[in-house]
């Protein structure tokens, strides 16, 4: 089988993005481990799959993998290439079109100057929305081997991240922790860490630790719900730039609205890698 794909990035988060739209395509986890390797494959953060909509409410649907085979239901910068995508493959010529992922419904709106903006829609803080086994709270408190305690708030925007607040992000013990967190029994489906560093009121840096993928150069899901754990707590303003260590995001949100993330997303290079049928 000669498998056709596009390598894509979005502020340094890269994907391997592949077109099942006319024919149904579920990636084997031997060839998913291929398409993301970096040494023996073509080399990537997640794979995205675009397939037709399953609803007549949306546009497209997109499956979203990991390099170890699990499937996450949101990304924020894979959303963006999506919309950059399906323009550039002539699967649709619409501005702004409607997607469905395995949790999640979003709106892509295609900017003039090339960039996507993306609703995100409205984030959720509630322990069983993570899911995170403790008592509804603003901030959580754990107690962890080697890190002492560690406060953290959490969000979900169709897969689940806590947000930890850290005075110097490049210094961050972001491997470290964030597998210790990952582990903790009480992210029974494991977490995305966000490490941030506020810089003023308009202005923050991030790093994220991804489940099934490690640390990222960007994490699209993960800037929104840094965002809005710091706007809970009073710390930024309604729109504000989080620079992530691949490029910057814009994020929007009042409270009781959908969170709205705008940035950037570019093809690479297009290409195809035999694998047995």
């Amino acid at each position: 089988m000669t498998l056709h794909f596009t390598k894509m990035h979005g502020c340094g988060n890269d994907f391997v993005v592949i077109d099942a739209t006319a024919a149904a395509f579920v990636p084997t986890p031997a060839l998913l481990q291929r398409l993301t390797d970096r040494r023996f494959g073509v080399g990537c953060d997640q794979v995205l799959v675009v397939q037709a909509a399953s609803s007549p409410e949306v546009d497209f649907d997109y499956r979203i993998f990991n390099a170890d085979g699990s499937e996450v239901g949101q990304c924020g910068n894979g959303s963006r290439a999506l919309a950059v995508f399906i323009r550039e493959r002539g699967l649709s010529a619409k501005p702004q079109l409607a997607v469905q992922t395995a949790t999640t419904r979003m709106t892509l709106q295609l900017q003039a100057d090339g960039e996507v903006q993306v609703d995100m829609g409205m984030p959720r803080f509630a322990p069983a929305d993570i899911p995170l086994a403790l008592p509804p709270a603003e901030t959580y408190t754990l107690t962890l081997d080697g890190f002492g305690l560690v406060t953290f708030g959490v969000a979900n925007f169709g897969n689940p991240h806590a947000v930890l607040l850290v005075d110097d992000v490049d210094a961050a013990p972001v491997e470290t922790l964030g597998v210790a967190l990952q582990a903790r029994a009480e992210f029974p489906e494991s977490v995305n860490v966000g490490f941030l560093q506020v810089v003023d009121r308009s202005h923050a840096k991030l790093r994220v630790y991804e489940r099934g993928a490690g640390e990222t150069l960007a994490c699209g899901s993960g800037a929104c719900a840094a965002f809005v754990v710091a706007r809970e707590q009073g710390l930024l303003d309604e729109q504000a730039t989080l620079e992530l260590r691949g490029g910057a995001l814009r994020l929007q949100w009042k409270t009781g609205q959908a969170v709205l993330m705008t940035g950037p997303a570019e093809i690479v290079y297009t290409g195809k890698i035999e694998w047995p049928s």
